[in-house]
């Protein structure tokens, strides 16, 4: 059974911490267990009951009435609503209920609806990634199980891979050739994914490489692909040097490309960047600089 500290839950739903413990003391539908040392903890069910409740309430329905329905009233008001409401904080909820019962009908169901509503690309900005963002944390503490994150993460960059086989390239003069690659021992996909759709519905040229790519073989691509541009992300420091040192050499090796980065070992280290190289600092940046 899954443990879900106050702050994990407040992660989830968006709902502060605060407001959870006033609803905690005035209703009865919110009943956090405790540990042997007295601390709060909420199990799946729990987080499950916290997110529908999150969900109506955001959606106009009073507190004090919700509190008033047994489970499945309960259920049956956010059938209605997640049914006929696509904003992306209901999609939002519906990817993490989803993610909670590794329930991939209800992923599908939801993911769809959004795509339909907002467009494939807005659906990755707008629901998607903020999901990763809010599981992505509780994950890295071991909150969330790393089978949770594998499956919901699976799904995604299957709708990725689809989408961009789906994708027509249609060159023009200002098109560019991009390599995609993360550094060896980097594994993290999706948003190396999502940059591949980007740029192809830019009508750029993308050779897509791929996680875990040894420094030595970039030299291969470039002499056969001759791209324009390289883009990397680092999620986890590089395997063969630190940041500071691969991000020099890189550069230093391919004066004359355009090398874009990005990526949590960044924003935490903060190097200084060569001249060529240039920081993406998020996906609205990400999407104007390609």
């Amino acid at each position: 059974m899954a443990q879900y500290s106050i702050k994990d839950v407040e992660i989830l739903s968006g709902v502060k911490a605060h407001t959870l413990r006033i609803w905690e003391q005035r209703y009865d539908f919110i009943k956090p267990q405790r540990t042997d040392t007295n601390i709060r903890f909420f199990d799946d069910d729990q987080l499950k009951t916290i997110l529908n409740i999150a969900l109506l309430n955001r959606n106009g329905m009073k507190i004090s009435k919700i509190a008033e329905m047994d489970t499945e009233s309960l259920n049956g008001e956010v059938i209605k609503v997640t049914t006929h409401n696509v904003e992306p904080n209901v999609l939002l909820d519906s990817l993490i209920h989803a993610m909670i019962d590794f329930d991939e009908a209800r992923f599908e169901k939801a993911l769809s609806q959004s795509i339909v509503k907002l467009g494939f690309e807005s659906t990755f900005t707008k629901v998607i990634f903020p999901m990763l963002e809010r599981t992505g944390i509780l994950w890295s503490t071991g909150t969330v199980r790393p089978a949770q994150e594998h499956f919901i993460s699976n799904l995604i960059r299957r709708k990725l891979s689809v989408a961009i086989d789906n994708q027509y390239v249609n060159q023009k003069n200002n098109s560019k050739k991009f390599v995609l690659f993360l550094p060896d021992g980097e594994n993290h996909e999706l948003m190396l994914l999502f940059s591949e759709f980007l740029l192809r519905s830019r009508n750029h040229e993308v050779a897509y490489i791929g996680h875990s790519l040894p420094f030595e073989d970039i030299d291969f691509i470039n002499k056969a692909f001759k791209p324009n541009c390289l883009l990397t992300f680092f999620t986890v420091p590089p395997k063969e040097m630190g940041l500071q040192a691969y991000i020099e050499k890189l550069a230093g090796s391919y004066p004359s490309l355009h090398i874009f980065i990005s990526g949590a070992q960044v924003v935490m280290q903060k190097p200084t960047l060569p001249e060529n190289v240039t920081y993406i600092n998020s996906i609205d940046d990400l999407t104007s600089k390609l």
